[in-house]
C-alpha cells in the first residue's frame, strides 16, 4: 500500500515493547467487569483516497460496552461492527475490473482516554464478508449504487488505572478490500489497501465508562453523567505506560514532524527519544545447541535475561516500518553468563566424551532488533538478537576417564551467535520480544586455547569442537518466555517463567 507522507505523518505513533506493538498508556489488565452493559453506536464520515479521488465514505462504528467498572477491570467490547457504505464513485474501479464480489478486513484505531492520559488501540482483523456488488440501475448504467460492508471480529480489551471518566472514541480507519470475479477468482489487481481519516468538525465518542478507584470495591457505582469520583489517593498498584505528559510531548514531535514534509516530503523518519519509553524487564530463554563434529546436542539455560527496552525507536512513516533496538544480559549468580551445562558426546564418532560447557556474554550487551511493517494489517516483523559469547569447558572425562584441562580452556576469541525469530502482533504469532517464542541460527565456533594442565590440549579440542568457516555446522534453538516488564509488576508474566525448550 502506498502511504502518503503527509497523512501517514499525522497518525497516532505505535508503541512497540521490543517487536510486540502494544499501547503505551495508564492502562493496566486485571479482573473482567461485571457492570451493566450498554448498546453504544457512533456514525461518522470518513474520507479515502480511492483512485477516483478523495471520497466521503458513511461509518457507523458499534459495541457492547459496561457502563461503568474499577480502575485496573479488564474491558472486552462485545458485539463490535464496523459498518461501511462506499459511494458509487468508489465502487466504479471494480466494476471495471468484472468483479462480482467485494470483501473487506477493516483496522480501526480507537482512542481509549481516562482523565489527560490517552492510548491508542487498534481493533484489528475485523473481517466482512464478500458481498454482491451493485449492477447498474436502469435509469442509469453509470451509477451502480453504493454497497455496504460491515466488518466484525473481536476486539483488544483494555482497563484504565486512573477513575473518572473514560471514553473510547474511534479515529483512523484502515481497509484492505478484496475483489473476486463470478467465478471466485481473484480479479487483476486482486485488492485495494485505502487508509481513512475522520471529517473534521465531528464527535466521535463511541461511549462512555464511568472508572471507579478501588477503594471501596462495595460502593454502587455513579450513573453516567454524575460527578467524577475522586481519585483514590493510595493505588494498589503502579500505572502502567508513559508518564501523562508523553503523550503532548509526543503528539507535538508528530506536529513538527508534519510540518517539515510540507518541504521535505521524503523526510519521515520520527525517532523518538530514548527517555519517553525506555523501560527493563526480565525473562529466561531456554534451547539447545547443535555441535556437529561431536555429533550431539547440548542444553542451553534456563538462561536468565535481563532486558532493556527501546533503547532507539524509530518510526518512518514513508516507509511504513518501525525499527526498535533493544538490549540484553544474561545472569547467572551475578556474572554474564548462561548456565554451566553438562554433555555428552561422540567425540570423532566413537569416544564418549563429557565436558561442563559454559557460555560467557563479552563485550558489550547483546543487541535486539525489530523491524515491523506497519501497512499490512497483521503488523509482520522480524527480530535479530546478535550476542558475542567465549565457549568454557571443565570438568572433562574422555571414555570415563577425567582429562585435566586446566581453569582457562576456552575459545581463543569471542564468537558471534544471531538468532531470528518472525512473528505479527495482530493477532500475535510467531515470534514477539514481549509474548516470546522461538529464535534459531547458526554460530560457527573459534579455535580454543589455554586447554591442558600438563600438555597442550588445544588441537585436540580445536578438531574436535571448532568449525571455523562452517558456519552452519552448529544450529541454537532457543524458546524465550513473555516478558516480565517493569511498568506492569503484577501482570501475567510476573515473575518471569522458565521455558520449555524445543529441539
Amino acid at each position: 500500500m502506498t502511504v502518503d507522507a503527509r497523512a501517514a505523518a499525522r497518525r497516532p505513533i505505535h508503541w512497540a515493547v521490543g517487536g510486540a506493538l502494544v499501547v503505551a498508556t495508564a492502562l493496566v489488565p486485571s479482573a473482567e467487569s461485571a457492570a451493566a452493559e450498554q448498546k453504544s453506536e457512533v456514525s461518522l464520515r470518513y474520507t479515502c483516497p480511492f483512485p477516483s479521488g478523495p471520497e466521503e465514505v458513511d461509518v457507523v462504528v458499534s459495541a457492547v460496552l459496561p457502563t461503568s467498572a474499577r480502575t485496573g477491570e479488564e474491558i472486552r467490547p462485545a458485539e463490535v461492527a464496523v459498518e461501511v457504505t462506499l459511494p458509487p464513485t468508489a465502487l466504479a474501479r471494480f466494476a471495471g475490473l468484472d468483479a462480482a464480489t467485494l470483501s473487506a478486513v477493516a483496522r480501526l484505531t480507537v482512542r481509549n482516554t481516562v482523565g489527560d492520559t490517552s492510548a491508542d488501540a487498534s481493533w484489528q482483523d475485523l473481517t466482512a464478508p464478500p458481498a454482491d456488488l451493485p449492477t447498474p440501475g436502469a435509469g442509469d448504467s453509470q451509477d451502480p449504487g453504493a454497497l455496504t460492508l460491515t466488518a466484525t471480529g473481536d476486539a483488544p480489551t483494555v482497563a484504565f488505572g486512573s477513575p473518572g471518566r473514560a471514553t473510547l472514541a474511534p479515529d483512523a480507519l484502515a481497509l484492505a478490500l478484496t475483489s473476486l470475479t463470478e467465478s471466485g477468482e481473484p480479479t487483476t489487481p486482486p485488492g485495494l489497501d485505502v487508509a481513512c481519516t475522520p471529517a473534521p468538525g465531528q464527535e466521535p465518542e463511541l461511549a462512555a465508562i464511568v472508572i471507579r478507584g478501588d477503594q471501596d470495591p462495595t460502593a454502587p457505582a455513579p450513573r453516567p453523567g454524575e460527578s467524577d469520583p475522586v481519585p483514590d489517593p493510595t493505588p494498589t498498584r503502579p500505572a502502567e505506560g508513559l508518564p501523562p505528559t508523553a503523550r503532548e510531548k509526543i503528539d507535538a514531535l508528530t506536529e513538527k514532524r508534519r510540518e517539515a514534509l510540507e518541504d521535505d516530503p521524503g523526510s519521515c523518519p520520527i525517532e523518538i527519544p530514548p527517555e519517553w519509553v525506555m523501560t527493563t524487564a526480565e525473562t529466561y530463554a531456554a534451547g539447545y545447541a547443535n555441535a556437529a563434529k561431536l555429533d550431539g546436542a547440548a542444553a542451553l539455560g534456563p538462561a536468565f535475561m535481563k532486558v532493556v527496552l527501546n533503547k532507539r525507536y524509530i518510526n518512518d512513516s514513508c516507509a511504513s516500518t518501525v525499527d526498535v533496538s533493544s538490549e540484553v544480559n544474561f545472569d547467572y549468580e551475578g556474572k554474564r553468563q548462561l548456565p554451566p551445562t553438562k554433555a555428552t558426546f561422540l567425540s570423532y564418532g566413537f569416544m564418549p566424551t563429557t565436558a561442563t560447557m559454559t557460555l560467557e556474554q563479552v563485550g558489550p550487551p547483546a543487541a535486539i532488533h525489530t523491524h515491523t511493517v506497519t501497512n499490512t494489517p497483521t503488523y509482520p516483523e522480524e527480530t535479530t538478537v546478535t550476542a558475542q559469547l567465549v565457549m568454557r569447558l571443565s570438568d572433562v572425562e574422555v571414555n570415563g576417564v577425567p582429562l585435566d584441562v586446566g581453569p582457562d580452556c576456552r575459545t581463543e576469541r569471542p564468537f558471534e551467535q544471531v538468532l531470528k525469530g518472525y512473528g505479527q502482533s495482530y493477532p500475535p504469532a510467531g515470534y514477539l520480544v514481549a509474548y516470546g517464542g522461538t529464535l534459531t541460527g547458526y554460530a560457527h565456533i573459534p579455535p580454543f586455547e589455554g586447554c591442558g594442565a600438563t600438555e597442550d590440549l588445544d588441537p585436540i579440542f580445536t578438531s574436535a569442537i571448532s568449525s571455523p568457516g562452517k558456519k552452519a555446522d552448529n544450529y541454537t534453538k532457543m524458546t524465550q518466555a513473555p516478558l516480565c516488564v517493569a511498568t506492569n509488576p503484577e501482570g501475567p508474566d510476573c515473575p518471569p517463567r522458565v521455558p520449555d525448550p524445543e529441539r
